[in-house]
């Protein structure tokens, strides 16, 4: 029995690692895989599959689309069916029915209504129009989607950045500390400069709070466009994207006016107004209908009719009416053209100033003034060591290098929202 035992312990302990062993397999290849957040475009492609708002517009451009063959189609024909003398006064001595055959006379009908030549065309041709606005109105919300998710990536690289700078700083504070320490201990410094340097580090630890608080707020953000939880983990964004070296505002004016979808659907409203204008020119002529009579007289034998129709427009001051609507709705498709592009010419025109300044004072930066931040640095602790300066002018320099470094990155950032901003009036990566 103990052997048995045994026996059933090792097998019920097999069975548990054979199974166990595939979800630990999972597991692991789960969390081997790399945290969401260090590519840009990695963000952009979860985005397209998963951002609620680019599903709703992709239903609505599919929905606008399949609008456009009804539009063109030929109206449902029409039965009727008349049950003549039903009373059957003629047929003495039956009474009264309401059943087919059993009355004086049965009439089959059916008619089909027959738009005039052309209106069926142009009906499908502003619904082609209206399908082409819808998905432009679904490429615009890309584009506002893929910028708000370029913005939010930059916001978090400017926030993973700040707390990079300032945990560097905050270990070269610490040294600055021990040195002033070391000399307060040996009478060469009053003590001033020991409370200074731990002020000052307690004043960066409270940047560094803020800048914490900040990264959690834009990976919240970041999280939401891409329809994620708020909390769910985001790995540090590793790079911005690269500035272009020439932007043309001629050639950037000549994207909008071309790839713009505002621009775009504004001129396809432009297209349906034609088109409508038409339709109604077309509505001063009659629609016509056809049918088909099949007749059955009781104690009688069947005969067949054909009959023709059509509509009268008599109502022509109506109609000039509606054609002169159409015709103000054209001018005001061709006007809010003329508007859109003039807006976002506008729009371009701010934007590109303002990105063109944003990389000229990151190269400002960069090239020149934290180099000579670096320098004074490095001089006035040299000095400070050798007591030829006081601590006032160290930390001075310490300060001067944290905010030329802090506004490097915010330049840099800043420049990469810019670009982010000219993508999206134009239509397109630069």
């Amino acid at each position: 029995m103990p052997r048995l035992a045994a026996a059933r312990r090792a097998v019920a302990s097999s069975f548990v690692v054979l199974f166990a062993w595939p979800l630990a397999l999972a597991h692991a290849q789960e969390g081997a895989q790399p945290l969401l957040g260090a590519s840009l475009p990695g963000l952009l492609s979860y985005a397209r599959e998963h951002n609620p708002d680019l599903g709703v517009s992709t239903f609505e451009a599919q929905a606008a689309r399949e609008r456009v063959e009804p539009a063109a189609a030929l109206p449902d024909p029409r039965f009727e069916l008349e049950l003549m003398d039903f009373t059957n006064t003629v047929n003495s001595g039956r009474s009264p029915s309401l059943l087919p055959g059993q009355v004086g006379n049965t009439r089959y009908r059916l008619i089909q209504p027959l738009p005039f030549w052309g209106k069926r065309g142009l009906r499908g041709e502003v619904a082609e129009a209206q399908a082409g606005q819808v998905e432009t109105m679904q490429d615009g919300s890309v584009l506002e989607v893929e910028n708000r998710i370029k913005t939010a990536y930059a916001r978090q690289f400017q926030a993973s950045g700040q707390i990079r700078i300032l945990r560097e700083t905050l270990s070269l504070l610490d040294a600055i500390e021990k040195i002033a320490l070391t000399r307060y201990g040996v009478g060469l410094v009053p003590q001033q400069d020991a409370l200074r340097a731990q002020s000052e580090l307690t004043s960066v630890k409270i940047d560094l709070v803020e800048a914490e608080r900040r990264r959690r707020e834009s990976a919240a953000r970041l999280n939401a466009l891409l329809a994620r939880a708020g909390d769910a983990p985001l790995a540090d964004p590793d790079r911005l994207p690269p500035v272009p070296a020439g932007v043309s505002y001629e050639a950037l004016l000549e994207q909008v006016r071309n790839r713009s979808p505002e621009v775009s659907r504004e001129r396809f409203g432009v297209v349906a107004a034609q088109k409508s204008r038409d339709l109604t020119w077309l509505n001063r002529y009659p629609d016509f209908a056809v049918g088909l009579t099949n007749n059955r007289p009781y104690n009688a034998a069947d005969n067949w009719e054909v009959m023709v129709g059509f509509t009268i427009p008599l109502q022509q001051s109506s109609r000039r009416a509606q054609e002169r609507e159409a015709e103000r709705k054209l001018e005001a498709a061709q006007g809010r053209v003329v508007a859109a592009e003039t807006r976002l010419a506008g729009r371009l025109g701010e934007t590109l100033a303002a990105f063109e300044a944003s990389r000229d004072k990151a190269r400002l930066l960069q090239h020149t003034l934290l180099p000579q931040a670096r320098a004074t640095f490095a001089s006035a602790q040299s000095g400070y060591e050798s007591g030829r300066v006081n601590f006032n002018t160290l930390i001075d320099a310490e300060r001067q290098v944290l905010r030329t470094r802090l506004a490097l990155l915010d330049a840099d950032v800043d420049t990469a929202v810019r670009l982010a901003e000219l993508e999206l009036l134009t239509g397109a990566p630069l």
